[in-house]
């Protein structure tokens, strides 16, 4: 594993003390009564954040904390982009279990490497009933303290390139993935581009569209004959609530990155409103410490690549003419995947609907969680992926020689 490097985060101390100038200078807008979360994110949340974040907040201690788990860095060239290695930095666990599933995790936005921490003592090691994997968790480009696209046009099949090649390059030829938000498309990149390395897919972010007479007869029979359940109702009053309410980022991330990016960039207090709110909104009233918020937070404020950069993947995606989100929606036939719904998810779509994507092997519905699945009920994704590779399960034995025992 040639030009693999040991790492550990270790933000300079002119970094922080700039971070705690700022926070001085910070200025807070007015709010209206009685509004709650229904303007965004609460005026006495951000300033109570914020001012332990200047004060009381030890990245220190939180930086001590990360740098247990194994990290390392990397170089990978996407072949567009040849000019322009990228310095890719990743979590990398390996099992003591001989025959661990490579298992790929890809995180999204406003998600980093820090959402498959929980994950990582679930699925190591395991007992003679369930499978264990070795878990590689990369920092997209342009997020964590992996390195900046300096040019335009890097689209979701070269985040997907990047994936692939770092599996390459830590010698697993056959994996599985599982992935959200972003991790959903990419994942799926990786299944469209790379099928025969890639012979499995997990997600918890579930797309895909109401099925067609044209395209999937059978299914579209079977939807037109059986009514949602309740929890298929509900789902989609949530995936309306989103598209309604909660995706006025989306609009602006995918059109004028940049003029968010200064924000961003120059003031800690939007960027932790902007985050927060969605820690806050897509969740499932996920009982976030303040330490917890402000570690997430301060990865983005502290990135390699600086927290504008993060946002340039949503205008990248809606301006290719390959490999975007309606192609990535839709069906793929080469690899299984198996599907993890949860109710407060931001697209939560009836099980017909998933179906449409691709040869659905496995499917789990949920009471309770929301976006961050991993983070939130990492026991459930664990459950999932034992169960989806496990002795028995639906991918059990796909990756050659890998089978998870």
């Amino acid at each position: 594993m040639a030009s693999i490097t040991p790492y550990s985060i270790n933000v300079p101390d002119e970094q922080l003390k700039k971070l705690k100038q700022k926070l001085e200078l910070a200025e807070f807008p007015d709010e209206l009564e009685e509004t709650g979360w229904a303007y965004g994110a609460p005026l006495a949340d951000i300033k109570r954040l914020a001012a332990y974040w200047k004060d009381g907040f030890d990245w220190r201690k939180a930086e001590k904390h990360l740098n247990t788990f194994p990290q390392f860095t990397t170089p990978i060239t996407v072949d567009a982009f040849k000019e322009d290695p990228l310095d890719i930095h990743f979590v990398h666990q390996t099992s003591p279990v001989k025959g661990a599933i490579p298992l790929l995790f890809v995180h999204g936005w406003p998600g980093s490497f820090y959402e498959v921490l929980k994950l990582l003592p679930l699925l190591a090691k395991t007992d003679k009933d369930a499978p264990a994997f070795h878990i590689v968790a990369p920092s997209l480009p342009n997020f964590g303290f992996s390195g900046v696209v300096k040019k335009k046009g890097f689209g979701l099949h070269h985040y997907a390139e990047v994936c692939h090649k770092l599996m390459l390059k830590l010698g697993y030829t056959e994996y599985a993935s599982q992935g959200g938000d972003w991790g959903f498309y990419i994942t799926r990149a990786i299944d469209l581009l790379y099928p025969e390395h890639v012979k499995a897919s997990h997600m918890n972010l579930v797309f895909g569209h109401p099925p067609s007479f044209t395209s999937e007869p059978l299914q579209a029979l079977k939807h037109a004959v059986t009514p949602y359940t309740e929890a298929e109702k509900a789902g989609l009053a949530r995936s309306q609530w989103f598209v309604q309410e909660g995706s006025g980022y989306f609009l602006e991330q995918s059109t004028r990155p940049q003029t968010l990016g200064y924000s961003l960039t120059d003031s800690p207090v939007g960027l932790l409103a902007w985050i927060y709110e969605k820690l806050h909104d897509w969740t499932d009233s996920y009982p976030w410490t303040d330490d917890e918020v402000l570690t997430w937070i301060s990865i983005y404020a502290f990135s390699t690549a600086g927290p504008a950069a993060s946002v340039r993947i949503y205008y990248e995606c809606y301006h290719q003419l390959r490999y975007g989100r309606t192609e990535l929606e839709g069906w793929i036939p080469t690899v299984p995947i198996g599907l993890s719904y949860f109710p407060k998810e931001v697209s939560v779509v009836p099980k017909s609907w998933g179906r449409t994507m691709g040869p659905v092997v496995y499917e789990a519905e949920y009471a309770a969680g929301g976006h961050f699945a991993a983070h939130e009920k990492p026991e459930d994704i664990a459950k999932d992926l034992k169960a989806m590779f496990g002795k028995g399960g639906p991918t059990y034995g796909v990756v050659k020689g890998k089978a998870g025992y």
